[in-house]
């Protein structure tokens, strides 16, 4: 799967690349139409981003593909199964103050946090940059799961920020999906909101 498909740009796009790229296009799309199948490609994908950024010594973010596909198997019950604490099914929300507190002080902790790991525990050359996608990514996460529209703008940021790492590492394909993961987050996030019922 290492094997090269393609150059872009002087660099070389594997196999398994242009596999996960597929994939990752696929999921987004399940998720924005809220579609469940969406989460067995986010397992599928995240197994081949593993791989790759594992290889490309993105370490938070290869790690964060083994947290995804744990929390994906979660995220697929939970928008088969969920329930709201009310007992009512799942559904499109918005966080409430509190929630949307709670959110910005997990990513606050989280992105230092994983950053000081990074830089102590590898040989990461961009221990700070790796650590913002990766933390705010876990967050992101569990809103998607839970379905709170909040979680759209969450992946706007991690995917900018994703962009020029993916970039600097000369993941050309992979920082093109993400540069398009942010127009599908905007819709996403357009989508959900006329889908909001209170929480």
């Amino acid at each position: 799967m290492f094997a090269e498909a393609f150059q872009l740009w002087g660099s070389p796009v594997t196999w398994l690349e242009l596999v996960a790229v597929a994939l990752s296009l696929a999921m987004v799309g399940c998720n924005i139409r809220e579609i469940h199948w969406g989460w067995p490609l986010a397992i599928a994908s995240s197994l081949l981003y593993c791989a790759l950024f594992w290889r490309s010594k993105l370490y938070g973010d290869a790690s964060l593909q083994v947290f995804f596909v744990v929390v994906a198997s979660r995220g697929w019950f939970q928008w088969l199964r969920g329930r709201r604490a009310d007992g009512s099914q799942l559904h499109v929300a918005r966080l409430s103050p509190r929630g949307l507190a709670a959110m910005l002080a997990a990513c606050a902790v989280l992105w230092p946090a994983t950053g000081l790991f990074l830089l102590k525990f590898t040989d990461s050359d961009v221990p700070w940059w790796d650590a913002f996608p990766t933390s705010v990514s876990l967050v992101g996460q569990y809103l998607l799961g839970r379905k709170y529209v909040e979680n759209w703008g969450l992946w706007i940021a991690v995917n900018a920020v994703s962009v020029a790492l993916f970039a600097f590492k000369a993941l050309w394909l992979t920082a093109g999906l993400y540069l398009l993961f942010i127009a599908l987050s905007v819709a996403g996030w357009r989508v959900w909101q006329a889908r909001v019922q209170p929480a």
